[in-house]
């Protein structure tokens, strides 16, 4: 048995559909015998949509109400996953960054995690599937913040720290790390294999496969990564430290 964290994208649970196709692979994963937390970002387009409503609102939107409002959409993908799991007779749970707690220190908008509890998920794992939104955590005022764009790649990565899991798989739209953006160049290589260095090189290039500080903090703390396409059964990119 292994401990997996599974971290889907936006495009990945873009639609009702998509959200059930998901469904499909963690159950495979758990009937293996994995244990099984995973993460999930807003479904694509739902953050943004979000800012556009504080902006209607105000142009100088509280920042505080805005962590709120945006920690919404990954709320709303926690519950709809974890109901597409439990229709398909997995026992299944979201656990919201409060009930866990995740906590996180840092500006509203721009926060990191520094620790999580871990007896409500671990005592919870023995029985079924652990879903958790990422990009948000609380404060040790108590307050719900997020932790940036992108920041469920780092909700992932420190749920693989904190749980000690066996691996880290990240699912998104394309089947890997690429040497250029395979939508824009169609005879872009695949990567099997990449160093952390490399991938934050290709971060800071542009290349928007994974959140640069969450390739970073997997550095740090040697969690080993892999990122694969939610839509194909291809191998993906292994990111860890070729030294």
């Amino acid at each position: 048995m292994a401990k997996k964290v599974l971290k889907f994208g936006g495009t990945s649970v873009g639609t009702i559909e998509r959200i059930q196709h998901v469904a499909r692979i963690v159950k495979k994963e758990y009937e293996a015998g994995n244990q099984i937390i995973t993460v999930v970002s807003a479904m694509s387009g739902k953050t943004n949509e979000l800012i556009n409503l504080s902006r209607e609102i105000s142009k100088n939107f509280s920042k505080r109400e805005l962590d709120v409002l945006l920690s919404s959409g990954e709320q709303v993908t926690s519950s709809l996953l974890a109901g597409a799991l439990i229709e398909m007779n997995i026992k299944a749970k979201t656990f919201l960054n409060w009930q866990i707690p995740i906590l996180t220190e840092g500006d509203h908008n721009n926060s990191r995690i520094i620790n999580s509890s871990t007896e409500k998920i671990n005592k919870f794992l023995d029985q079924g599937v652990v879903v958790i939104p990422g990009f948000q955590g609380i404060s040790k005022n108590g307050d719900i913040t997020t932790i940036g764009r992108g920041g469920s790649d780092a909700t992932a990565v420190a749920m693989a720290k904190i749980f000690n899991a066996d691996s880290c798989e990240i699912y998104t739209d394309v089947d890997g790390v690429f040497s250029t953006d395979p939508n824009k160049i169609p005879v872009a290589k695949k990567i099997d294999q990449i160093s952390y260095d490399e991938m934050l090189e290709l971060s800071s290039l542009g290349a928007k496969v994974m959140q640069p500080s969450a390739v970073q903090t997997a550095m740090m703390y040697d969690v080993p990564l892999e990122v694969k396409s939610t839509f194909t059964e291809r191998k993906g990119t292994k990111i860890f430290n070729q030294e």
